[in-house]
C-alpha cells in the first residue's frame, strides 16, 4: 500500500517526561510543578508541527514492539503522521526524553535514545529496497533528519547515494550532539538548523551573535544555515545572503520542542513557495506562539 507523504522525518521518536514549574529553579530545587508525559523526540516534534502546518510527514526511526511503542504509533497516527516504514523492534525498548523546566527555562533533561542508535541504518530500509527509493532512483523530497542517530550513521548519509537528491534539513538533538553534524556540514544540499551554542560547537569558537555565526558557517562550507538565539536574533545565511530578524517578545511558558517547532513552520513556509525574508519570520512567528503555550501539543 502507497502512504502520501510531503516529508520524511528521520531521527528519534519517543515519549517526552517533562516537568514544568512556574518557579524558577537551581540544582537541588523541589517545587510544586506539572509533570505531562507526550509524544517527542526531535524526528516527531517535527512531524507533529508539519502536521500542523498542513503537510503530511512519513516517520523513518525505530520504536519498540512493546506497549510504550504501540501507545506512540497509536498518537502519531492520530495526529495525521505516517508510520507505514517504522523500524519496530521485538527486543528494543520504545526510548524516552525526560526534563525538567522551571520559569528560568530548561533546568536539566536526559535523552535516552539508544534504541534509535541500536537500530543503526535499519531504519533507512525503506530507502533502499524500492519502497521509498534506492541506490538507482534515490528519494527526492524534503527530508528533516535529527542527530540523534548515530555519528557513524550520519557520516555514511553525508556521503550516501541514497540522499543524493534529497532536500536535507539539518537540526542536532542537543547542543551535546552538535559535533555529531559535522560531516553534513559541507553537504551540497543540506539546510542546518541550530542555535548559537551548537554553531559554536560546530564552529569551535564562540559567537555574540546569530549574524555572526551563521556567516562562519558558510565561511566553513555550509550551504545554508539557520542559526538561533532565544529571543534575540535569528539569521539565515548562504553564500553572498544573510538575512537577520528578531523574534517576538512573548512570555516563555516552555522551551522543549522549540527549536523543532522553528525548522518546521520553516520548512513548511518554503514549500509553499515563501522567500528568505518571509520563511525566516513564519518560522519565529510559529515559535514564539509555542513557547508562549498558545500552541496545542
Amino acid at each position: 500500500m502507497t502512504h502520501h507523504h510531503d516529508i520524511l522525518c528521520i531521527g528519534s521518536v519517543l515519549w517526552d517526561v517533562i516537568g514544568r514549574s512556574d518557579r524558577s529553579m537551581r540544582l537541588g530545587s523541589d517545587v510544586p510543578g506539572r509533570i505531562v508525559r507526550v509524544p517527542g523526540g526531535v524526528a516527531m516534534n517535527i512531524a507533529m508541527a508539519l502536521s500542523r502546518f498542513g503537510l503530511q510527514p512519513s516517520l523513518l526511526t525505530a520504536v519498540g514492539r512493546d506497549a510504550e511503542g504501540d501507545e506512540l504509533i497509536a498518537a502519531a497516527l492520530v495526529r495525521g503522521i505516517d508510520t507505514s516504514h517504522v523500524y519496530r523492534s521485538d527486543d528494543l525498548p520504545t526510548d524516552t526524553y525526560m526534563a525538567i523546566e522551571g520559569a528560568n527555562g530548561l533546568i536539566a533533561a536526559i535523552a535516552d535514545a539508544h534504541s534509535l542508535e541500536a537500530a543503526g541504518d535499519k531504519i533507512l530500509r525503506p530507502l533502499k529496497d524500492g519502497r521509498l527509493g534506492s541506490t538507482d532512483a534515490p528519494y527526492a523530497g524534503p527530508v528533516a533528519l535529527d542527530g540523534n542517530l548515530t555519528t557513524e550513521l550520519l557520516r555514511d548519509i553525508a556521503g550516501s547515494p541514497l540522499f543524493a537528491r534529497a532536500d536535507l534539513r539539518v537540526a542536532p538533538a542537543s547542543p551535546g550532539k552538535a559535533e555529531r553534524l559535522i560531516p553534513l556540514l559541507t553537504h551540497p544540499q543540506a539546510t542546518l538548523y541550530v542555535n548559537l551554542e551548537e554553531a559554536g560547537l560546530l564552529a569551535h569558537r564562540t559567537f555574540d551573535s546569530s549574524a555572526e555565526a551563521a556567516t562562519a558557517l558558510v565561511d566553513k562550507g555550509a550551504h545554508r544555515v539557520l542559526v538561533t538565539n532565544g529571543g534575540a536574533d535569528a539569521s539565515l545565511a548562504r553564500a553572498g545572503h544573510i538575512s537577520t530578524q528578531t523574534p517576538p517578545d512573548v512570555l516563555v511558558a516552555r522551551v522543549t520542542g522549540a527549536g523543532d517547532t522553528f525548522m518546521a513552520a520553516h520548512i513548511a513556509a518554503e514549500l509553499r513557495g515563501a522567500d528568505d525574508d518571509a520563511a525566516l519570520d513564519q518560522a519565529l512567528q510559529a515559535a514564539a506562539h509555542y513557547v508562549s503555550g498558545d500552541t496545542p501539543l
